[in-house]
C-alpha cells in the first residue's frame, strides 16, 4: 500500500521552506546582497502590488552577545543573514515566506484570513492508514528535489564574496538535515584551525524557539508537497519508556537481525542514506557538507554508554523540569543552573533531579539522542533519523507546558549577553524568511497548533459560551464589588435599627404586662401554683 501512496504523491509537490532560495543565488543577487524574489501571484517583488510585502533593509540587533565566541567576522552565520543579504522581503499582515507567498502559521486561505488550529497526535493514536500515510510522506520528502531551495557548497569567502556562486540541489528532507548541520557546525578559521564552542541552535536560550520554528517549517513543507493541509508531525511520548517502542518495522524501523547497527530490511528506512555525518573530515578540509550520501542510517537503541545516560527520561524528570520557574540563568549556556531550558535540553549538563549542571551526564532531550546510539547521537547530523521529528515534537510539547504554566512575557527571553545568535532579537540561522528567536517564545496555539494530550476537554464550549460571560463579569467586577460593599453597609444599618425597635417594643410590652397583673390571686390560681411547685 505504501508504494502506491508514495507513487501518487510524487505527482503533487509544489513548494517547501528552507534556507537559500533558488531565486536568490545568482552572482547578481549575492553581489548586490538582495533577496526579494517576485511572488508568482502578481509578478512583483515580495508580492508588493498585492499588498503582501515589500523589499526592505535587514535591521540587525546590536545587542551584545556572551563571551563564548571571541571572534568577529570569521563565520558566515554571524549577524545572519548580512554576509549574504542585507535586503529581503518583509511580509505584511498574515503573509510569510521568502517572497511573501505563504500564510503565517495558523492561517490559511487565498488571502490568509482564515484561522485554523491543527493538532499533533501521539504516533500510537494514529490509525494504520494514517501511519502509512506519514511514512509515505517521509519517503516522498526524502526523494523529491526541493523546487525552491538549494544548499551552498562553500563559504562566502570561497565563493569569492559571491561573484562565483557555489550551490547544489537537494531533496526536501535532506534540506532540513543540512540546515540542522549548518546551524551546529564548527567555525572554520582557515588552515587547520576550527572553533568548536559555537552553536546557533543548541546549548543556549534559542534551543527551544529554534526547534519550534524548524518543526513548523518542516510541517509546512510536507503540507505543500502533498497538498495535505491538515498534516501534522506526530510525537513520541517517551516518558517512562523501557525501550524504543517505536522501533518496529510498522513504524520507524526495527533492528536488523544480521547487524544490530542497521535497520531491518523490512523497514522503509533501511534504504535511507545519510548526509552531513563526517564532521571531522569537513573540518580538516575547511569545507561544508555538500549533501553527498555517506552511508546507511545507523541505530542501535539501548546499546549506548550507560555511564553517560542511564535510562530514558521519566515522568518525574519532566515534572521536576517543569517546576523550574526560570527560563534561563547565569551564563545561559551548557553550565546554567536551575534553568528550565538547560534542564530540558540536558546536553550533557543540567540534571533533571537537581537542575544543577553535571558535565558527566546526558539526560532529558539529549538522553534520547544518546540512547539511539547511531546517527541520532551526533547532534549536527541527527536529523537524518526520522525519529528526530517525533522526539523533538514531544520536547516542544514540554516547552509548551512550561509556557502555559508560567505565561511568561516575551521579555523573559534574554535580550543581551546570550551566546552568539541566541539573543531575543537575533535572526535564527539559517532561515530565509527571517525570524527572530523571540518570535517563537509564544504559545503554540498562537502559531496554529496544539498537542492532543494538552488540549482542554471541550475548548470550543469554553471559548464560545463560558469565556464571553467571564469576560463580561470581569468588565463589571468593580461595579459588583462596589454594590456588594454598599449593600453590606445598608444591611448592617438596617439590622441595627430593627434590633433597637424590637428591644424597645419588648420593654414596652413587659411594662404594660406588669401594670395589668392583679395584686392577689384567685383561690384556684393559688392552689395551681402550689401544685406545680410541689411537682
Amino acid at each position: 500500500m505504501l508504494p502506491a501512496v508514495l507513487y501518487c504523491l510524487l505527482w503533487s509537490f509544489q513548494t517547501s521552506e528552507g534556507q537559500f532560495p533558488r531565486a536568490c543565488v545568482s552572482s547578481k543577487n549575492l553581489i548586490e546582497k538582495e533577496c526579494c524574489p517576485p511572488w508568482s501571484g502578481d509578478g512583483s517583488p515580495c508580492g508588493q502590488l498585492s499588498g503582501r510585502g515589500s523589499c526592505q533593509d535587514v535591521v540587525l540587533s546590536n545587542a551584545p552577545h556572551g563571551p563564548q565566541f571571541p571572534f568577529k567576522g570569521v563565520d558566515d552565520r554571524e549577524s545572519w543573514p548580512s554576509v549574504f543579504y542585507n535586503r529581503t522581503c518583509q511580509c505584511s499582515g498574515n503573509f510569510m515566506g521568502f517572497n511573501c507567498g505563504n500564510c503565517k502559521f495558523g492561517f490559511w486561505g487565498p488571502n490568509c484570513t482564515k484561522r485554523r488550529l491543527l493538532v499533533r497526535r501521539n504516533i500510537f493514536d494514529l490509525s494504520v492508514p494514517e501511519k502509512n500515510k506519514f511514512l509515505a510522506y517521509l519517503n516522498l520528502a526524502k526523494r523529491t528535489t526541493s523546487p525552491d531551495y538549494v544548499i551552498p557548497l562553500g563559504t562566502h569567502r570561497q565563493m569569492n564574496n559571491g561573484s562565483t556562486p557555489m550551490f547544489k540541489d537537494i531533496s526536501i528532507y535532506n534540506l532540513f538535515v543540512w540546515m540542522h548541520y549548518y546551524v551546529s557546525m564548527d567555525t572554520l578559521l582557515g588552515g587547520s584551525e576550527i572553533w568548536r564552542d559555537i552553536d546557533f541552535a543548541h546549548e543556549a536560550p534559542g534551543f527551544l524557539p529554534w526547534h519550534r520554528f524548524f518543526l513548523l517549517l518542516w510541517e509546512q513543507g510536507i503540507q505543500e508537497i502533498t497538498g495535505d493541509e491538515n498534516f501534522t508531525i506526530p510525537y513520541w511520548d517517551w516518558r517512562d519508556a523501557e525501550n524504543c517502542d517505536i522501533c518496529t518495522d510498522e513504524l520507524m524501523g526495527g533492528r536488523n537481525p544480521a547487524n544490530p547497527n542497521l535497520l531491518s530490511p523490512a523497514s522503509f528506512f533501511s534504504s535511507w542514506q545519510v548526509i552531513c555525518s563526517q564532521l571531522e573530515e569537513y573540518d580538516s578540509r575547511q569545507a561544508l557538507c555538500n549533501g553527498t550520501v555517506e552511508g546507511p542510517l545507523l541505530r542501535n537503541p539501548g546499546n549506548h554508554d550507560k555511564g553517560r545516560t542511564q535510562r530514558l527520561p521519566s515522568s518525574a524528570d519532566v515534572e521536576f523540569c517543569l517546576s523550574l520557574t526560570q527560563y534561563e540563568s547565569g551564563p545561559m549556556d551548557r553550565t546554567a543552573n536551575f534553568s528550565f531550558r538547560n534542564t530540558l535540553e540536558a546536553t550533557g549538563f543540567a540534571s533533571p533531579a537537581t537542575g544543577i549542571a553535571n558535565a558527566s551526564q546526558s539526560t532529558m532531550h539529549n538522553a534520547l539522542h544518546i540512547y539511539m546510539n547511531g546517527t541520532m547521537s551526533l547532534v549536527p547530523s541527527s536529523a537524518n533519523d526520522p525519529i528526530f521529528l517525533l522526539h523533538h515534537a514531544f520536547v516542544d510539547s514540554i516547552f509548551e507546558q512550561w509556557l502555559r504554566r508560567y505565561r511568561p512575557l516575551q521579555e523573559v527571553y534574554p535580550a543581551t549577553n546570550a551566546p552568539i545568535g541566541h539573543n531575543r532579537d537575533s535572526y535564527m540561522v539559517p532561515f530565509i524568511p527571517l525570524y527572530r528567536n523571540g518570535d517563537f517564545f509564544i504559545p503554540s496555539r498562537d502559531l496554529g497548533y496544539d498537542y492532543s494530550y494538552l488540549q482542554d476537554p471541550d475548548p470550543d464550549f469554553f471559548q464560545d459560551y463560558i469565556k464571553p460571560y467571564l469576560e463580561q463579569a470581569r468588565q463589571i467586577w468593580p461595579w459588583l464589588t462596589g454594590a456588594a460593599v454598599v449593600g453590606s453597609v445598608l444591611t448592617a444599618v438596617l439590622g441595627g435599627l430593627i434590633g433597637l425597635l424590637c428591644r424597645h417594643h419588648r420593654q414596652k410590652r413587659k411594662q404594660l404586662s406588669e401594670e395589668q397583673q392583679p395584686l392577689l390571686m384567685e383561690k384556684e390560681d393559688y392552689h395551681s401554683v402550689l401544685y406545680q411547685s410541689h411537682l
